[in-house]
């Protein structure tokens, strides 16, 4: 239908006639004379309808309108230009030519839009009824494609290491992976329930154990968990699992790995090694365990200062074994009413249990605080000193348990960058390696010891003392999480392949021997038969889709994604099942809609 592409046409093509099909990008009508801007995936080509070259074309171009599907033939000329008349366009690759149409064919006529696809668009839910359309868009659809190559090259990467790419199935068991499971009914099995995994997690580790030794899969992952905008129900890791290596192994493939990602589809060269830091570290100067390393601001503890303190709050919690921590916002000391508030609100959801941030700022060589006042003047002098405080400086506190105050400051940290615009327009990727995690963590809520990775971790070979003793909050995981920019890309683990240390770690996490045995009697039973050592990790790709793309939602990388609610308002999904489908898989839906509800069900009960 076409001998070339809309992005393919240069001088050299002078004289020839060609055909091209595409879609109508924009059209003007210059006295009497047509020209349209056709475009298809790879660009667009001008192309000029005149009444002398074919009456026939020409009438029909004034019924032309925005996204029409079209076919043109014609002869490939250049575009005037004189010292009085240049009509060429550096912004198209084929600016230099245009297509003087000899024949045109409608090939289907599209109706009025419901957006502009030139003009970004704020409605979101529109967007996203009308997805093929949104992806019509150059931003989407360049979106898309850097998509599509970064895969390609991590497929290529990972193949010319030596992995073979199999896929696990998606009809499976619930697994423990943190979040809940998608449930499919099986027909053939009354009462009995499939689960779309959360991952491969067991399945991966099982070619372990059958000898296949490097595996890798663009695997498809299902949760159902509450939206935000760097997660979906549905999304996609590349997961990849090896036998017979320890983490530093596991730590060079993934590096070279991301290095060949974002060469792919940035044509940047990322620096390797990548830094390290511990996890303690990155909670206790940055608050968080995927910290943002562009901009400064860490988190600096005082307790030194405030050891001897006579400031009653402090000093309770100095004594309870809490801390006493601040971040210096250099040259923020002018912020507005309306940002103090909403950095009240951050630290408010994050845990402060009062309703204002504690600060002190320097403004016109006056300290402004009520704290100010309170402290001794060697513990001022010593708040300065330690804190870089300065002209033009703000600087807040934080009190109370040590993971709380890391919480509260770490969100009060990345809100002050987002006001400053410290990271705007950058283009730093400051690719990290966060290690030595917890292995466990204590679920105040139910009283239980939880993974923080997930049960199959390791636990570190000198810490496996402390897990024998009980000391469960001491015991370090071979677990490690590489992070770009405030972003997890991707976290992993050298596993455990013993039978026995495995049924100790899911003891710990309360999982009985008979619950166990009903569980994970296949993983158990397998690592009976010579497991051997192994580990891997899972990148997140659509994150690192987006990263790549400069988008701040993995929605605009997806091509057909849910919106904030888990819905896909293009498809209708999900939708009501019909009573004999429901029938047929023998479940019966309890949910009674509150709109149709009969009043005596809407009524509060006594």
């Amino acid at each position: 239908m076409r001998t070339h592409h809309c992005n393919e046409l240069r001088e050299s093509d002078i004289g020839k006639t060609v055909t091209l099909i595409g879609w109508v990008n924009s059209a003007r009508d210059q006295g009497g004379v047509i020209f349209i801007d056709l475009r298809d995936r790879e660009g667009v080509t001008q192309c000029v309808f005149r009444s002398e070259v074919s009456k026939e074309a020409a009438d029909v171009s004034h019924t032309l309108r925005v996204e029409d599907v079209v076919q043109i033939s014609g002869k490939v000329e250049a575009r005037l230009k004189t010292d009085e008349v240049d009509t060429t366009n550096s912004k198209l690759a084929t600016g230099t030519i245009e297509i003087v149409a000899e024949t045109l064919n409608i090939v289907n006529k599209a109706e009025v839009l419901p957006f502009q696809l030139d003009k970004e668009l704020s409605n979101e839910d529109l967007r996203m009824k009308y997805r093929y359309l949104d992806l019509r868009r150059p931003r989407m659809s360049k979106n898309i494609r850097q998509r599509a190559v970064i895969t390609s090259a991590a497929r290529r990467y990972l193949d010319e290491s030596g992995f073979f790419e199999v896929e696990t199935p998606i009809l499976s068991n619930p697994t423990p992976e943190g979040a809940r499971d998608f449930l499919v009914p099986s027909r053939l099995n009354p009462g009995r329930f499939y689960a779309l995994p959360q991952a491969p997690q067991q399945y991966k580790q099982l070619m372990m154990v059958a000898g296949l030794e490097k595996y890798f899969q663009i695997a498809r992952c299902f949760r159902d968990e509450d939206l935000r905008a760097d997660r979906q129900p549905e999304f996609t890791q590349i997961d990849i699992e090896a036998s017979f290596v320890g983490q530093e192994d596991i730590i060079k493939l993934v590096e070279g790995l991301l290095v060949s990602m974002f060469k792919a589809g940035l044509g940047i060269d990322v620096p390797t090694p990548f830094p390290r830091m511990t996890y303690r570290d990155a909670e206790d100067i940055y608050g968080s365990d995927k910290p943002d390393t562009r901009y400064d601001m860490k988190i600096t503890d005082l307790g030194d200062v405030f050891a001897a303190t006579e400031f009653k709050i402090f000093r309770s919690i100095i004594d309870g074994g809490g801390v006493v921590r601040a971040i210096n916002a250099k040259g923020f000391a002018g912020i507005t009413t309306g940002q103090m508030n909403r950095l009240n609100e951050i630290a408010v959801q994050a845990g402060l249990p009062v309703k204002n941030l504690a600060f002190i700022k320097l403004e016109n060589g006056e300290y402004k605080s009520p704290l100010w006042k309170i402290f001794t003047d060697s513990e001022k002098e010593a708040v300065v000193a330690k804190l870089g405080l300065a002209e033009g400086d703000i600087v807040f506190f934080a009190a109370g348990k040590r993971e709380s105050v890391s919480t509260i400051l770490g969100r009060v940290r990345v809100e002050i960058a987002d006001m400053m615009g410290l990271v705007k327009d950058s283009t730093a990727y400051n690719f990290l390696w966060v290690v030595d995690f917890p292995l466990l963590a204590h679920d105040e809520e139910s009283g239980h010891w939880v993974a923080v990775h997930h049960p199959f971790t390791r636990p570190n070979p000198d810490d496996i003392a402390k897990l024998e003793a009980g000391e469960y909050a001491d015991v370090r995981a071979v677990a490690y999480d590489v992070v770009l920019n405030g972003y997890e890309l991707g976290g992993g683990s050298i596993r455990i392949h013993e039978k026995d240390l495995q049924a100790k770690m899911f003891t710990v996490l309360g999982v009985d021997a008979e619950e166990q045995q009903i569980k994970f009697g296949h993983i158990l039973d397998a690592f009976r038969f010579g497991a051997p050592p192994h580990g891997g990790l899972a990148l997140g790709l659509d994150r690192i889709a987006m990263l790549v793309a400069g988008e701040d939602s993995i929605r605009e990388v997806i091509a057909f994604p849910k919106n904030n609610k888990g819905a896909d308002l293009m498809a209708s999904s999900p939708c009501q099942i019909d009573f004999k489908q429901l029938r047929e898989v023998y479940v019966q839906s309890t949910y009674k809609d509150p709109k149709t509800a009969p009043a005596a069900e809407k009524a509060p009960q006594a």
